[in-house]
């Protein structure tokens, strides 16, 4: 399989629902208290030239707005205003923020980033001070909560510049970063406020629908996509590739007794029992292409990430399988060349039915996997967010696609930004896509990542669709106004010219997040001296 880079395999473990402040707002400085898992940063590496290598990071405690905050000054947030605040693990399970198109566009205020109490909040019921009011909006966890993924940015690479490409929920973002398209809704059942209407006699989509015919898909509420998606691009030139969610499986019975479209699992830091399959999270189940509505099992194990079975015949499962089948394939060493990971429902990240603590689990169970197998020398793991479910972020980018549409409010009624519209799949301006959107977390986890690294470049979620695409597709672009043509590459966050050996790998307890075990090989990159941070193979243990 010929690639572009030394990358044969990229797995995509995308998240939901986290602002890149929410989870990194103070990195790589945690608070330390008695507990919790402790967080303490690497030394400031030193480059080859002997300079020091700062990777600031653009996050509150580096632009001094922990205290002072424009949100808790702005008189119109009333008795919701709050300067940011720590959350610890007891407060690990949040309320569900609002993280609606508009909403969102209002809490940006005009780029000033001072309304989002206003218009983002919501609060946890009985919870003490600003928890318990809109003003929960502004809560952030440090590296003694979210541990694993500070961990992970320290010993590979992180961007502070990444954005969803619109405003927005979690529907648009799952389909930009397949797509780097929300045009070309078609309404399937009920009428929607999920689509807005494109200027062109066409639908934009900017909420949360479940995709039509998806047997686990609402009954009253669901639509469609028209236009291409990654997984069409992949076909068509026979890569490997797959689609993988928990509780897509509906054969597989949960140690609670639940089957089919109802398999749930007991959460006891949310205190809930959450279903483990959301349709509106699938990715490739709103296109025909590449949709599995009636959840099909592949034919054979064989045959994960394949179009046909050995006899010729179209593999029943169509890329499209429960989050255990990307485990079997990893166990035959048969991984595909592109895979997208969605963890269960409750370990998903999504406040209100998840948290970061489930979501650790899941998340280092599945990257350990990964780092002990063969397969690991050369994979590139993504992680990234749908959207920031309306967290507070400080920062904003001036629109490079604006949108006049009923639901734009950025800059006024029914306006965002000042420049021109993009065009959707027909060739013509549309409204609803507004962006760059909401900042998000992205890290970059491989051999060949830069090892403690911060990227500035601004990347978004087309930027994962413009990866697959340069790496095994010759630069080929979906079209039909794509953002994957002008989103930002991810390519400085890896070193091709003097990759780490294959066997360097971060070893993390998946319930604290803290490292268990290392294997370091003593040789330097363009952060690093060999001998400054790394540790010898026999430190290697599980």
């Amino acid at each position: 399989m010929h690639t572009a880079t030394p990358i044969k395999h990229v797995v995509v473990i995308y998240q939901e629902n986290v602002s890149f402040d929410h989870y990194f707002a103070t990195y790589p400085h945690a608070t330390n208290p008695a507990g919790e898992p402790a967080f303490n940063p690497r030394p400031r590496p030193i480059s080859i030239g002997g300079n020091i290598k700062e990777n600031a990071v653009n996050n509150l405690s580096n632009n001094n707005l922990l205290t002072n905050n424009p949100n808790k000054t702005n008189t119109a947030n009333g008795t919701n205003a709050a300067d940011p605040f720590r959350l610890d693990r007891t407060q690990a399970a949040t309320a569900d923020q609002n993280h609606g198109y508009q909403a969102e566009q209002q809490a940006f205020d005009g780029g000033k980033m001072d309304l989002f109490p206003e218009y983002t909040g919501a609060g946890t019921s009985g919870g003490v001070g600003a928890f318990g009011t809109k003003g929960q909006v502004m809560g952030y966890f440090d590296g003694n909560i979210v541990t694993a993924l500070w961990h992970y940015a320290q010993y590979y690479a992180m961007s502070d510049n990444a954005y969803t490409d619109t405003y927005g929920p979690s529907t648009p973002g799952a389909l930009e970063a397949v797509s780097g398209q929300t045009n070309g809704v078609v309404p399937v059942l009920g009428s929607s406020t999920g689509e807005v209407s494109d200027g062109q006699g066409g639908y934009t989509l900017d909420g949360d629908v479940d995709p039509a015919y998806d047997v686990c898909s609402s009954t009253t509420r669901t639509v469609k996509m028209t236009g291409d998606n990654i997984g069409d691009l992949l076909n068509a030139s026979k890569i490997t590739w797959g689609g993988f969610m928990g509780g897509f499986n509906l054969d597989q019975t949960n140690a609670n007794g639940t089957t089919g479209c109802g398999r749930s699992t007991v959460s006891t830091t949310v205190n809930q029992t959450v279903t483990d399959y959301i349709p509106h999270h699938n990715w490739f189940q709103y296109y025909a292409s590449t949709a599995n509505y009636t959840h099909a099992r592949p034919a054979r194990a064989g045959d994960i990430g394949f179009s046909f079975q050995p006899n010729g015949a179209a593999d029943p499962a169509n890329h499209e399988y429960g989050l255990r089948d990307f485990e079997t394939a990893l166990r035959m060493n048969m991984i595909p060349a592109v895979s997208y990971i969605k963890m269960p429902a409750y370990q998903d990240e999504h406040a209100g039915y998840s948290d970061p603590l489930d979501a650790q689990t899941g998340i280092v169970e599945l990257v350990n996997k990964i780092m002990k197998s063969p397969e690991w020398k050369s994979t590139a793991i993504i992680i990234s967010y749908d959207d920031s479910d309306g967290w507070y972020d400080h920062a904003f980018v001036t629109p490079t696609t604006s949108s006049y549409g009923s639901l734009d409010e950025l800059n006024g009624a029914n306006v965002c930004g000042s420049g021109t519209e993009p065009n959707g799949l027909s060739g013509k301006p549309v409204h609803g896509r507004c962006g760059p959107g909401t900042r998000i977390p992205f890290l970059v986890i491989s051999p060949y990542a830069r090892q403690d690294f911060v990227s500035h470049t601004l990347i978004s979620q087309a930027s994962i669709v413009k990866f697959i695409e340069d790496n095994w597709l010759h630069g080929e672009r979906l079209g039909g106004g794509s953002f994957d043509a002008d989103a930002g590459s991810i390519m400085d966050m890896f070193n091709f010219s003097s990759h780490r050996p294959s066997e360097d790998r971060l070893i993390l307890s998946a319930s604290t997040g803290e490292i268990v075990g290392q294997a370091w090989g003593h040789h330097g990159d363009d952060n690093h001296h060999g001998h400054d941070h790394h540790h010898d193979h026999d430190d290697f243990q599980f």
